[in-house]
């Protein structure tokens, strides 16, 4: 049986929800919008939905340019726990995803796993650098024709997680997206890659470079407050390309925690057993050996404090660092 053979097996509604993370990402959204035209053939229909926000305008115009439909869970009041939910680009217990009661959960990422899980169906390749990756070989295991717009969002997934196929990449990462080249609208991708930085993307990356601190080839920055998702590992990736850092470190205070980036060129640092390491016990992290997230849950009544927690967090990954070399 293929891949999307299997997972149909296991669907027995006629309605399902593809969940995205709650920031999502060009690879979130590709993959997502891929499953949903396959399930479509099949006579599933299926709404996106996702809990934070589209933090991007390259993200809102391949919405638009691309027909996508995605819908913020707080819009939407008629899950119940009977509902399906397939899970793509994220997995149960990761502190960027709502958890949702349901029992019929299937889960498609690219991920490493730091929290097993019980799914219906699932398909996780932690080797492979983008969740589009995976969904696009579903339809040439199936051998489904892929419409122009579909290959336009999964070629585009592949590119930006991957950061232009220099990071973390699969054989299959290339073949996939060597095939969907030939099928996407390359001018359309172009268009979406100018509007990548906004005006007030300036003032978080004058805040990291102004609060940058280097310990040996290991980097150290706040973003500021309420930095948008994408834009601090923009920022991350920013800073790992100093000729000094091999391992880049960046946060931002939100509203109800700290959310932290990690990226790595150095294959002694593993970032997303550093951070899983790191924020045990008081928070949730994990990702890619070259990239990774992490969120620390807390209150920001006092700058004293917030500076005191910010600076054992930054300790524990340094401990977490100090043990994981070890091994």
């Amino acid at each position: 049986m293929t891949h999307l053979e299997k997972l149909l097996a296991h669907i027995h509604h006629n309605h399902v929800y593809i969940q995205t993370h709650d920031f999502p990402d060009a690879d979130a959204i590709g993959s997502a919008f891929g499953i949903q035209y396959l399930l479509k053939l099949y006579n599933i229909d299926s709404t996106i939905c996702y809990r934070g926000k589209i933090d991007r305008s390259y993200l809102s115009k391949m919405l638009v340019a691309l027909d996508i439909e995605l819908y913020n869970i707080k819009n939407i009041d008629d899950i119940t726990s009977e509902d399906s939910i397939i899970l793509v680009d994220s997995q149960k217990g990761n502190s960027n995803l709502l958890n949702f009661t349901c029992t019929n959960v299937f889960c498609i990422d690219h991920h490493p796993t730091f929290l097993a899980s019980d799914y219906i169906y699932s398909d996780i390749r932690a080797d492979i650098g983008a969740c589009s990756s995976i969904i696009a070989s579903y339809f040439f295991e199936s051998g489904i024709p892929i419409p122009c717009n579909v290959a336009t969002a999964i070629l585009y997934g592949i590119k930006v997680d991957t950061a232009n196929l220099t990071r973390h990449v699969s054989d299959l990462d290339l073949d996939m997206f060597y095939q969907m080249f030939k099928l996407a609208d390359i001018a359309l991708t172009k268009s979406f890659d100018t509007s990548t930085l906004q005006f007030n993307d300036l003032t978080a990356y004058a805040h990291a470079i102004n609060s940058i601190q280097v310990y040996d080839d290991i980097s150290f920055t706040n973003t500021g407050i309420n930095c948008p998702e994408a834009l601090i590992a923009n920022i991350s990736d920013f800073m790992l390309s100093l000729s000094e850092v091999s391992l880049s470190i960046v946060y931002s205070l939100r509203n109800d925690g700290i959310k932290l980036s990690l990226r790595s060129d150095n294959a002694k640092y593993d970032v997303g057993q550093i951070i899983n390491y790191a924020l045990k016990g008081i928070g949730n992290g994990g990702g890619h050996s070259t990239m990774a997230g992490g969120f620390v849950e807390c209150n920001h009544d006092n700058g004293k404090s917030t500076r005191m927690f910010i600076a054992q967090i930054e300790e524990r990954i340094f401990k977490a660092i100090d043990e994981l070399c070890k091994k």
